[in-house]
């Protein structure tokens, strides 16, 4: 998406961009505008109102039309205004990248200069600087410009420091690349975005600096017109004839305004995260856009999703991130899902309890069944009932979920009293409970410990720990075990197990790893671009996969004793979940793709008692999976 239009969908800086472009085109026609002079006296016309006949805004103490003086003391302060940021920001960045990039001594001298700068106060510091060169516009630009020269170095270097480690930097040095090459080719363009917001955020400032300082009669000097020295020639008749204070000011009051608004635009306008909604503040539970009738729950599972669909709404795209999920987990259960990156197995967990994303995330479709109670749309309080009390989730990186300033043993008693009255003592009493629950070693110590004083393993025990705090009666996994070593990993899978059979909990595995589903999961749920392919007891669809998708995947798994047996991989990369193609997500990876596998849905089908499948070509018959 261009600038412009991402500006646009901030519609306080799109009214700031109309205002100011409004202000500016006036002010560059000053010039050829029928205007009378703004520095002719004519004391018998001295005050005239607004609106009187010959001057729209009146005139001030001398008889000077108010609207020529107001049209070009604009022009002037917004000249000396952008000239002022400009400068500032020239010199302050350049400033910058130099102490960022070099470091060491230079770094420390030049960043205590400006330390020395920034410890005087700018209005006072403006104000010597004037004094020292004498009154003038021009001077009063030196000085605007000079105060705010140190903010835009330190906001520079900052970035380059973090530049200046980078790969790439590294990679032009290896290259034989001068460091002034390298500061004008590697890091200026990467810092050119940030002294955009810089100065898109700080001309209103300079422009409030300078009419400061005009006002004070060290700026513009009489008979020129700028919007300070209006305002300071008013002072004398603010009560008796306001409208000559009103007019530079509320024109004052406009151009910041509008430059402001504008600013914080461009600001989230340039950062490429707004591209993905991340700036956006998310709403406390995922928006709902139902349109079809809500189903009615299936089964006797204590969780079911019935056609759930989870979308993306980026710009003008849509992503069917899930595309109309079937599944159901009954107590004392393990459901594991399975697929590739991307197939939708995390945001259909996520979607659950309504903790996918709004904005961008929508859910168009389905409901999710809690008991026979409906979750999709349900009120916040509900939800926030329900969160980490009955449903309750481990997370994939728990150095990422726990916070690194509290001890583990604060967030679990944190996470019991959220739920139940409970005393201090007796949630902590209940934390070092947990923490033996899950095999922590002396548990009474490890409770005060930080997030970042324990491995990897011990980290994942007090996410499960976290998960049982309130003893849930359904836990959904998503793939808590991938970056853990297989020792580690094989005593989680474990535990988890120990757990589920000894509480009789529901569980939603999400992972990779066959072997993990073989290993805890009673059923598994196949998911590919969004929906599920294949779903069945554990034992049947490893022993006999029947969507070709399943077979594959599974022969991409190593074996042990297989000797040299070459690694098969699936041809092609999954379809983009915005252009879904007609027919099967997966016929263009499939070798045994027809003419009717292109084309109209295919519906997930009984493939016997107890599996589904959704292919018109299964790898093994009806008759075999029936037996």
């Amino acid at each position: 998406m261009s600038f412009l239009r991402l500006l646009s969908r901030n519609r306080l800086a799109l009214a700031g961009l109309i205002v100011m472009s409004v202000v500016v085109l006036l002010a560059v026609l000053t010039p050829i505008l029928p205007l009378p002079d703004p520095d002719v006296t004519n004391t018998a016309e001295r005050f005239k109102k607004p609106f009187s006949e010959g001057a729209l805004l009146g005139t001030d103490h001398l008889g000077r039309d108010l609207a020529s003086r107001l049209m070009w003391g604009t022009r002037l302060s917004l000249a000396v205004g952008f000239a002022a940021a400009v400068a500032a920001a020239t010199i302050g960045a350049a400033i910058g990248v130099i102490a960022g990039f070099y470091g060491g001594r230079v770094d420390n001298v030049i960043m205590r200069g400006v330390d020395m700068l920034m410890g005087f106060p700018y209005i006072l510091l403006a104000l010597a600087i004037v004094a020292a060169l004498g009154p003038g516009l021009m001077n009063a630009l030196i000085a605007v410009a000079a105060v705010n020269i140190p903010f835009f170095a330190r906001n520079i270097r900052g970035v380059t420091v973090g530049i200046a480690h980078k790969e790439f930097v590294d990679a032009a040095r290896l290259c034989g690349m001068s460091n002034a090459r390298i500061i004008v080719t590697e890091v200026v363009p990467n810092v050119i975005p940030v002294i955009v917001i810089a100065m898109s955020t700080t001309v209103g400032w300079m422009i409030l600096e300078t009419a400061g300082l005009s006002f004070l009669g060290l700026g513009s000097q009489p008979p020129q017109a700028d919007l300070g020295s209006m305002l300071g020639e008013a002072r004398s008749a603010l009560i008796t004839n306001p409208h000559t204070s009103v007019v530079p000011g509320a024109m004052i009051l406009v151009i910041v305004m509008a430059i402001n608004l504008l600013g914080d635009g461009v600001r989230d306008a340039l950062d490429p995260r707004l591209k993905s909604g991340a700036l956006s503040r998310p709403m406390p539970t995922t928006m709902v856009r139902r349109t079809d009738p809500v189903p009615q729950p299936e089964g006797d599972g204590i969780l079911s999703l019935r056609d759930l669909q989870t979308q993306f709404h980026v710009k003008d795209r849509i992503y069917k991130a899930v595309g109309g999920v079937d599944l159901s987990v009954r107590p004392g259960e393990c459901l594991g899902i399975i697929g590739e990156s991307g197939s939708g197995k995390s945001v259909t967990a996520l979607s659950i309890m309504g903790l996918v994303s709004s904005p961008p995330g929508v859910i168009t479709g389905g409901a999710v069944h809690y008991k026979g109670e409906d979750l999709i749309g349900a009120p916040y309080a509900t939800l926030r009932r329900l969160r980490g009390d009955r449903v309750a989730y481990i997370f994939q990186d728990p150095l990422a979920t726990l916070h690194p300033l509290y001890t583990v043993g604060a967030q679990l008693i944190e996470a019991i009293q959220c739920h139940h009255r409970t005393s201090t003592s007796d949630a902590r009493a209940r934390a070092i409970e947990l923490l033996k629950s899950v095999r922590i070693p002396n548990a009474e110590a490890r409770v005060d410990n930080y997030p970042h004083e324990m491995s990897g393993g011990m980290r994942q025990r007090v996410g499960i720990a976290m998960a049982l705090a309130n003893d849930p009666e359904v836990i959904i996994a998503d793939e808590p075990t991938t970056a853990l070593d297989v020792t580690v990993q094989a005593q989680i899978l474990a535990l988890l197990d120990d757990l589920r059979r000894e509480r009789g909990l529901a569980i939603i595995f999400i992972t990779h790893d066959f072997g993990v589903v073989a290993q805890l999961c009673d059923r598994v749920a196949v998911m590919y671009a969004g929906r599920i392919v294949e779903e069945g007891p554990t034992d049947a669809i490893l022993n006999a996969p029947a969507h070709p998708y399943t077979a594959r995947l599974m022969a991409c798994v190593p074996e042990l004793g297989e000797g040299r047996r070459q690694l098969a991989a699936i041809p092609g990369l999954p379809p983009v979940v915005d252009k879904l193609p007609a027919g099967c997500a997966f016929a263009d990876r499939c070798p045994k793709a027809a003419s009717a596998c292109r084309s109209g849905d295919i519906a997930l089908g009984a493939l016997g008692p107890a599996r589904k499948i959704r292919c018109i070509d299964p790898e093994i018959p009806v008759q075999e999976a029936t037996a």
